[in-house]
C-alpha cells in the first residue's frame, strides 16, 4: 500500500516538475535568446538531473526514471543552445 501511495504522489510530482521545463526549452529553441540563462547553473542542473536519472535506474523507480529522462533531454537542449550562444559571442 505504501508503494502504491508513493506512486500516486510520484507520478504527478514527476509530471509537474518535468513539464515546468517545456516553456523554457521551447522559448530558448524558438527565439535563440539565452541571455537570461546562466551557463554554470544549467551545466550543474543538467548534471544533477543525469545523476537523478542514474539513481532512479539504480532503485528501479519508474516515476524518477521517466521524469529525469525527459527533464534531462529538455535541460540538455537549453544547455546546448547556451553553449552555442556563448561560443558565437566569443567569435
Amino acid at each position: 500500500m505504501i508503494a502504491e501511495l508513493s506512486h500516486l504522489i510520484g507520478y504527478p510530482a514527476a509530471f509537474l516538475t518535468t513539464i515546468a521545463f517545456v516553456p523554457q526549452a521551447w522559448k530558448s529553441w524558438r527565439t535563440r535568446d539565452l541571455s537570461g540563462i546562466s551557463l554554470p547553473m544549467y551545466a550543474m542542473f543538467t548534471l544533477g538531473v543525469a545523476m537523478w536519472l542514474v539513481y532512479g535506474v539504480a532503485i528501479g523507480s519508474l516515476p524518477v526514471i521517466i521524469a529525469n529522462a525527459v527533464t534531462f533531454l529538455l535541460a540538455a537542449v537549453v544547455l546546448g543552445l547556451k553553449v552555442l550562444a556563448v561560443r558565437s559571442e566569443s567569435n
